[in-house]
């Protein structure tokens, strides 16, 4: 088989493209760690999590000092919040960088993280 054949196979039947590599600075290893101390502290991760409304207090949360002789405090059991909520965070090795909550009736979709991203550029030019 032809390499022109192989060609035409990869690109109309297969729908492949051929690509290189894309040149960056540096790769992150192991030296580069050791050669500058300050880099993980310059790292900022992120994350993604639905919470509550508001969460119930436990049990040990709502507990009191009464005397022996005094009854019980009477505590109605709750159910949590219906209201769920995206919480994203971001964070470095001093805390938290920046956070937001996904409006409601907002679609996470590339324009919500388009604007995550400037909202975080933005705090990490106010932190830094």
């Amino acid at each position: 088989m032809s390499i022109g054949s192989c060609h035409t196979i990869f690109i109309n039947n297969l729908s492949m493209r051929q690509v290189a590599g894309k040149f960056v600075p540096k790769l992150l290893n192991m030296d580069s760690v050791r050669d500058d101390r300050n880099l993980l502290q310059r790292v900022i991760t992120g994350d993604e999590s639905w919470v509550y409304g508001y969460d119930v207090e436990t049990k040990a949360q709502s507990s009191q000092w009464k005397l022996l002789h005094e009854p019980r405090p009477k505590k109605a059991r709750q159910n949590r919040s219906n209201v769920k909520v995206l919480l994203t965070v971001f964070f470095y090795c001093r805390g938290v960088v920046h956070h937001e909550f996904l409006p409601q009736g907002r679609t996470v979709n590339k324009e919500y993280y388009l604007q995550v991203m400037r909202n975080l550029r933005e705090a990490i030019r106010q932190k830094r």
